[in-house]
């Protein structure tokens, strides 16, 4: 399942909200050398209820608008 993702950034919490088209994930890590791609996949994993192995990062790696596989 692909799932469109809205990133936030130096947010004060982590939090996903659902929006019509896509996920919106606040993080409270920085958009540096990765550290918010990593807490995406944590974020998003606790948030479905399965193991950070099970979602891959596809698209968007260094852009705000990021596409995400949930195997």
């Amino acid at each position: 399942m692909m799932i469109s993702v809205r990133v936030v950034p130096r947010a004060r919490q982590n939090k996903v909200v659902e929006e019509a088209d896509r996920l919106k994930v606040y993080l409270t890590a920085p958009p540096v050398e990765g550290k918010a791609n990593e807490a995406l996949i944590e974020v998003l994993a606790k948030h479905f209820g399965v193991k950070k192995r099970r979602l891959r990062l596809l698209r968007g790696e260094k852009g705000r608008d990021k596409v995400v596989e949930l195997q």
